[in-house]
């Protein structure tokens, strides 16, 4: 191809070869679906998370092999301006929590946050104590009617055994009869209230230790629970 300059030389150009565009074009296609997986692992990680429910601790709320999707952006602690833009907000009693197992963090479990800083907590014959008043519980399970010491009324500490920092709780966040929530630390139980391993035998659970809440179920043995909604109940 020629072409004339401003002084009338003339000026050759150097033809493309013919394989160029296709090449492109493949090296576009490539580098799209690299960032479009690199897009969807961060979104897995980041903002929501599958979690798979190992045990019944929280029957009849979540069965055993239910498979949740997990919202890890809800109780993400808030920046300056992140928390005016993004959708954050303070984990509430009733909320359904996930969480990393306070005495193995490589363990994730799922309960429900019963208490959180400054609340006074007890168990009385299985009811649960809010701040001085009973609650009612419909999410509850109970598979027994029979009454354990230790368990059904917690804190009512009966020689059961237990793992250190639920001793510590037992010794320095116990007032009268009932647990008292210190800061940045939540009370969580399973809502199988008979058949769970929970803040009664563990502890609190550290604020760091939230991962986020359950979104849906997006796969159950039982059909008619999949893309389910998964709600908190609000307690008072």
């Amino acid at each position: 191809m020629r072409f004339v300059n401003g002084d009338g030389a003339a000026l050759t150009a150097e033809a493309e070869p013919e394989t160029q565009a296709p090449v492109q074009a493949e090296r576009t296609f490539f580098a799209e679906w690299i960032v479009t997986a690199i897009l969807l692992i961060f979104c897995s990680t980041a903002l929501v998370q599958a979690f798979e429910i190992p045990t019944g601790s929280m029957e009849k709320t979540l069965l055993t092999g239910d498979h949740l999707l997990v919202d890890k952006l809800a109780y993400a602690p808030g920046g300056a301006v992140s928390r005016y833009v993004l959708p954050y907000r303070e984990i509430h009693r009733g909320d359904i929590i996930v969480f990393r197992y306070p005495m193995d963090i490589s363990q994730t479990f799922v309960k429900r946050c019963i208490g959180v800083p400054g609340d006074r907590i007890k168990l009385v014959e299985k009811t649960l104590w809010l701040n001085g008043h009973p609650v009612d519980e419909p999410y509850v399970f109970h598979n027994t009617a029979s009454i354990q010491a230790y368990r059904d009324n917690f804190p009512n500490f009966a020689g059961v055994a237990v793992l250190d920092k639920a001793h510590d709780m037992l010794a320095h966040h116990v007032v009268k009869g009932e647990v008292v929530v210190p800061p940045d630390q939540y009370l969580a139980l399973g809502d199988n209230r008979e058949d769970s391993l929970d803040s009664r035998y563990w502890g609190f659970v550290p604020r760091e230790n939230i991962i986020g809440k359950p979104l849906l179920i997006y796969w159950s043995h039982e059909w008619k629970r999949m893309f389910h909604l998964i709600h908190g109940y609000s307690l008072q």
